[in-house]
Formats: C-alpha cells, sequence, structure tokens
C-alpha cells in the first residue's frame, strides 16, 4: 500500500470518434466511479489524404479538452491517464497537437498501439463482469480501429487491432450519409477482407460467449431491442433485419431508428457494417454488451501503477526471460545505479525523479536482450526491440524513451538521437544514458567483486568521477575504458573527468 493514494483518480479515452473521461474516488484501493463526461469529437473525421489532422478538427478537439480539463486540472501528477489511440497514432502533426492538448489538460497524453488498446479494452470489459472460467471473445468498435480479443477472467491471450471503425468505414462507404444496398454490401466486403487472416484465430469454435464493448454494439443492440428484433443483445437474425433496413434507405435521415442517438445516426451504417461482416466472418450468433471498456481497463491499469502491480514491470520481467539475459549481471549493474544515485541527489543539476529511477532500472534488466539476436551491435538490436515490440502497459512514448536510453549505453552518444523524445526527456534522457553506460563501464569484468569507493557529481556538461588514491593505477583495463568512454561523450558536448 502506497504512503499517501491519492484519493481521486481519472482516465482519458482520445478516440477516433469520441472523447470520454471517467472520474473515480479510491476507498481502500477499490475505484468508485463518480463522474463520466463524453463528447463526439470525430477526430478520425479530420485526417486528410496525407494523414494530417485539419485545424478545424483540432480545435474542436481542444475545446473538449478544455472542458475536460477543467475537471481534472488540479489532480496531483501520476492520478491521472490519458491515451490517444487510432488517429493519433496515425496523424503526421500528431506532435503538434499534443503539445496543445496536454496543455489543455495538464497532464501528459501517452499514445498506445492498437495491441495495448486491445489489452486496456478487455481489462476494462473483465471488470465490468462477474468471474467466470468462460473464454470469452471481446470486441470494441472505435472510430478508426477495431479490437479483437480472446481471453479468460482477467487474462487476455490472444489481440488484435484492425485499421477500421466506425467512422473511416463511414466516410469511405457512405458519403455524406447516403445510403445503397450496394455501399453496404461493398462496406461489410472490405471489413471481411480486414477480419479474413485472423478469421480462424476468433472463429466462434475457439470461445464461450461474445461480448460487445463500444458505443457502436451498445447503440445497435439498443435498437435491436426497441425494434423488438432482438430481446438478447446483439443476434444474427436481429442484425439482418436491420441490415434489410438500411439497405432500404437512401440517406440515414430515412433510418428513424428508436433510441439512436442523433450524435452517432452518421457514423452508425459503418458500425453496423463491421458487426455484420464479424458476424459473418467469425460464425457469431449472439452477442453480449457490456458497460466497461478502455476508460475502465486504464483505471485498473493505473491502480496498478499506484499499488506496486505496474504492468510494465511485469513486462520488462517476461523480456528478461524470453531474450534469456544474464540476471546476475543486471543486478551488479542496478546495485551500482543505486550507488550513483545515491550520490547524485545532492550532487546533480537536475531532478531525479522516481519516474527517472524506473527507466534507468528497465534499461539495466533489457539493455543486453539484444544478444540474443546477435553480439555484433547487440545494443541496436536490445533498442529495435524495445522501440518496435507489443510492450503491455508501454505507450509508444515509453518504448521510445526506453529505447533511446538503451541504444545510448555504449559506444558513440548521440545528443541529437534523443531530440525527438516527448518533453522533458530530451533534456534528462542523454544523463540516465551516461549513468547507466559507467555503471556497464565499472562491471566489464562482470565479476562479483567490491566497487571501490568512488564519487561522482554531474554539473551540467560534466562528469567528475573520483576513485580512491592508485585504484585507476591498479585497475589498467577500467583506466583505459574511462578514457575512452571520455572520448564517446564528448561527441555529444558532455566532459568526462576522472582521477
Amino acid at each position: 500500500m502506497p504512503i499517501n493514494p491519492p484519493e481521486m483518480v481519472a482516465a482519458v479515452d482520445l478516440g477516433s470518434n469520441s472523447f470520454h473521461m471517467i472520474v473515480c474516488s479510491l476507498k481502500d484501493g477499490v475505484p468508485q466511479t463518480i463522474d463520466r463526461l463524453r463528447e463526439m469529437v470525430r477526430l478520425a473525421s479530420g485526417l486528410d489524404e496525407n494523414k494530417t489532422l485539419d485545424e478545424a478538427t483540432q480545435q474542436r478537439a481542444l475545446a473538449c479538452l478544455e472542458r475536460f480539463g477543467q475537471r481534472i486540472r488540479n489532480f496531483p501528477e501520476g492520478s491521472v491517464r490519458i491515451v490517444g489511440t487510432n488517429t493519433l497514432r496515425m496523424a503526421s502533426n500528431a506532435a503538434e497537437f499534443l503539445i496543445k492538448a496536454e496543455k489543455a489538460l495538464n497532464h501528459p497524453i501517452d499514445i498506445i498501439s492498437g495491441i495495448e488498446e486491445a489489452r486496456l479494452i478487455y481489462i476494462g470489459v473483465s471488470y465490468s463482469l462477474s468471474s467466470n472460467a468462460n473464454l470469452r471473445l471481446v470486441m470494441d468498435i472505435g472510430g478508426g480501429s477495431t479490437e479483437y480479443i480472446i481471453g479468460t477472467g482477467q487474462d487476455p491471450k490472444e489481440k488484435e487491432s484492425l485499421n477500421m471503425g466506425c467512422v473511416t468505414v463511414s466516410n469511405l462507404f457512405f458519403k455524406d450519409g447516403h445510403l445503397s444496398k450496394d455501399a453496404f454490401t461493398q462496406a461489410t466486403l472490405f471489413a471481411e477482407q480486414k477480419l479474413e487472416p485472423f478469421q480462424r484465430k476468433f472463429h466462434r469454435q475457439n470461445w464461450d460467449e461474445a461480448i460487445g464493448a463500444s458505443g457502436s454494439l451498445r447503440s445497435i443492440a439498443k435498437v435491436l431491442l426497441a425494434k423488438n428484433w432482438s430481446n438478447n443483445g446483439i443476434t444474427r437474425q436481429g442484425l439482418d433485419k436491420l441490415v434489410a433496413h438500411l439497405t432500404q434507405c437512401t440517406h440515414i435521415n430515412e433510418l428513424n431508428l428508436p433510441d439512436l442517438d442523433p450524435e452517432r445516426l452518421p457514423v452508425f451504417p459503418g458500425g453496423v457494417a463491421i458487426v455484420y461482416a464479424t458476424f459473418k466472418s467469425l460464425g457469431i450468433e449472439q452477442m453480449t454488451v457490456a458497460e466497461g471498456a478502455l476508460r475502465e481497463g486504464l483505471i485498473q491499469d493505473l491502480l496498478g501503477r499506484i499499488y506496486d502491480a505496474d504492468m510494465r514491470s511485469m513486462t520488462v520481467h517476461a523480456l528478461t526471460e524470453r531474450y534469456h539475459t544474464d540476471k546476475k549481471h543486471a543486478t551488479r549493474i542496478k546495485n551500482t545505479l543505486q550507488v550513483l544515485l545515491t550520490q547524485l541527489k545532492q550532487n546533480c543539476h537536475w531532478a531525479m525523479n522516481e519516474n527517472c529511477v524506473q527507466f534507468l532500472f528497465w534499461a539495466a534488466d533489457l539493455h543486453e536482450i539484444g544478444i540474443d539476436i546477435a553480439h555484433s551491435q547487440y545494443h541496436k538490436h536490445s533498442a529495435y526491440i524495445i522501440e518496435n515490440g507489443d510492450l503491455a502497459g508501454f505507450s509508444k512514448q515509453d518504448q521510445l524513451i526506453l529505447s533511446r536510453i538503451v541504444r545510448f549505453h555504449r559506444r558513440k552518444l548521440s545528443a541529437l538521437s534523443f531530440d525527438e523524445l516527448p518533453s522533458p526527456w530530451p533534456q534528462i534522457a542523454p544523463y540516465l544514458a551516461i549513468i547507466l553506460r559507467l555503471a556497464v563501464l565499472l562491471h566489464r569484468n562482470r565479476y562479483d567483486l567490491d566497487l571501490p569507493d568512488f564519487k561522482i557529481s554531474i554539473l551540467k556538461t560534466k562528469i567528475y568521477l573520483q576513485f580512491p588514491d592508485k585504484w585507476l593505477e591498479h585497475s589498467p583495463l577500467s583506466h583505459a575504458d574511462l578514457i575512452q568512454e571520455a572520448n564517446y561523450i564528448k561527441t555529444a558536448g558532455f566532459k568526462l573527468d576522472f582521477i
């Protein structure tokens, strides 16, 4: 149990169709929902052919975030989780938009991969349902992507994210709300083609029950119930009747469907096409709709971080197992990092917070995973795996930060390679890489020998090391390594002095 857990936590989902926020109070670690906000922003509609998010859509999104920000702006650091999904993954100008969005919310925004989105959706759904041993297929239709997950209890086993959503499919096949039988057939075929490579993995024979988890699926279920086309969630028979009705109309304004939110009407046909294609391709006859979704999953993931069960640490451990790292050596390095960090709390010009320490220790655990691919240039292999892998719990920004620290833990140090990191990491990450470099260098022999009682201080670009008298004289290899290290980091504008 943390010493001072926050009284309230919040999660914000910057989806491609809607922005959602949930605020929960915490009592003995159990979240109780006290507030929800949702606005239909349709971020995906603002992407042009060059994947640039247009100005009008940005302004609409930022106006929404200003309203959300009023609710959570003063929440303490670490009590709010905000994620961007498909559209912000794709937008070429996402970085510029995120700067303005973070200012509106006063909290950092993580861009997550489709696979991480799927994991969080499943967690949100599982916590909203009673626990059972059934294998579940969970489906979530967003504005720009659709996620499919098979899991049991709270454990997602198979995860996929497909690049189709209710906004993108509606924009592609039902422009300006026009409907036709041919357009619906083409939209369904488009979704079936996206699903085809995963048809066997997610087919009916591989799970016990199907659960839907999005506004599109909830809207379809409400319409089917209101029309008496189904009294048991979404059924294949009910969908057939809905599709027959939809394809007899020439425009969405003719649909006249009870219980359908007018705001959802423009993206409703695209959502129906995706669901219809999914039922056909995967052999689904009936689907229950759950209340939990991505934002509830974010709350659970955030609680893991607060109560010392961070999914990212579990992922790091799994990677060390998968790539057969030398755990004794990693422990040596982390012990030395602790010595370095203890001194640098007093002898360092920048604040070393818990987040920095966490990334540094993860880097120590993972810096050699690339050796399992090839020893030559292993630091580059390690960094590539970290940056490009589907790492549960990590945002794309997290992975980029960690990969840069690992990439530059040896050999040449490039200061420019840190510039693309989100603020404030371009200033912090080079120092973390240098601290890791020194810890690795001091354990080059990989023996369990006690290190000398050395001193370290860092002032701006100057790193100063002091060893006991004659230690360098009696350690010629370490002396040579330090001379080489001074030359390596000199090219990045740093100066290493040692005596």
